[in-house]
């Protein structure tokens, strides 16, 4: 997978967690709580679909890891090898 398929997928799933989102404005540094509103519920959602799309676990001393779509994908690459 490459990382312009792990960004489409992280996106898709946000966009599903979080439908008021639209993909085209979220920048590679937003961040998805203090810029895109997301609260602790939200990203307990996004970790639950990536885990159940991708099949990787995302543990909760991770999460800063996937709180922009830049350190998402790096991260997301880094774990799907």
């Amino acid at each position: 997978m490459t990382k312009d398929d792990i960004r489409a997928c992280f996106l898709e799933e946000l966009t599903r967690v979080a439908p008021d989102i639209d993909p085209e404005t979220v920048g590679p540094g937003a961040h998805l709580q203090d810029d895109l509103g997301l609260d602790s519920m939200d990203i307990l959602n996004l970790v639950a679909a990536l885990h159940a799309r991708l099949g990787i676990d995302i543990p909760e001393d991770s999460y800063p890891e996937i709180a922009t779509l830049t350190r998402a994908v790096d991260w997301i690459a880094r774990q799907l090898g």
